[in-house]
């Protein structure tokens, strides 16, 4: 893999994990109490539970992974980084997309259902869900930018498919 190659490899690694422990911290400790309503913390959603867990995996990945990287033995294994790079980041979609859906939900409701917003009564708790999906949407980006990465390490190690030209086509006739 080429120097400025490996290293913007590492670096993304390296950006991807005190964005997803910034994202798990922001999560954890979110909790807001309500007179009327009662106490909200991120373990009343199941979904923020689920960008927790999914979060802390990046995390311990990317760790492994930026290690790995300087290591030649596992370097070698193109095809691990790329699965690897591909199921995180499909894992991080997943987790953000559960996490927009919670906070549509809080800000608009659903009157079909008759489910009322919840932002205006827990809005410090919104505001912080908020900025941990922005946090785990950057680490995502970080993660597309890898599995790109790791995809064309993965394919430039064989050679392109032989195309007969046209010349050779027409000798053959």
């Amino acid at each position: 893999m080429a120097p400025a190659l490996k290293l913007l490899d590492s670096s993304l690694r390296l950006s991807a994990i005190p964005l997803s422990v910034a994202t798990i911290w922001l999560t954890v400790t979110n909790q807001e109490d309500n007179s009327s309503y009662g106490s909200l913390k991120y373990t009343n959603l199941k979904g923020l539970e689920y960008m927790v867990g999914i979060s802390a995996i990046c995390a311990g990945y990317a760790f492994v992974a930026a290690i790995a990287t300087w290591i030649r033995c596992l370097v070698n294994k193109a095809w691990l980084f790329f699965i690897s790079d591909q199921v995180i980041a499909y894992l991080m979609v997943t987790s953000g997309a559960a996490i927009m859906e919670i906070l549509y939900l809080a800000y608009n409701g659903d009157q079909d259902i008759t489910w009322s917003e919840a932002c205006s009564s827990y809005g410090k708790f919104c505001s912080r869900v908020k900025l941990a999906l922005v946090l785990h949407v950057l680490a995502l980006c970080c993660f597309i930018v890898l599995a790109v990465i790791s995809a064309y390490r993965a394919f430039s190690i064989f050679e392109p498919p032989f195309v007969p030209s046209k010349e050779v086509e027409e000798d053959r006739a």
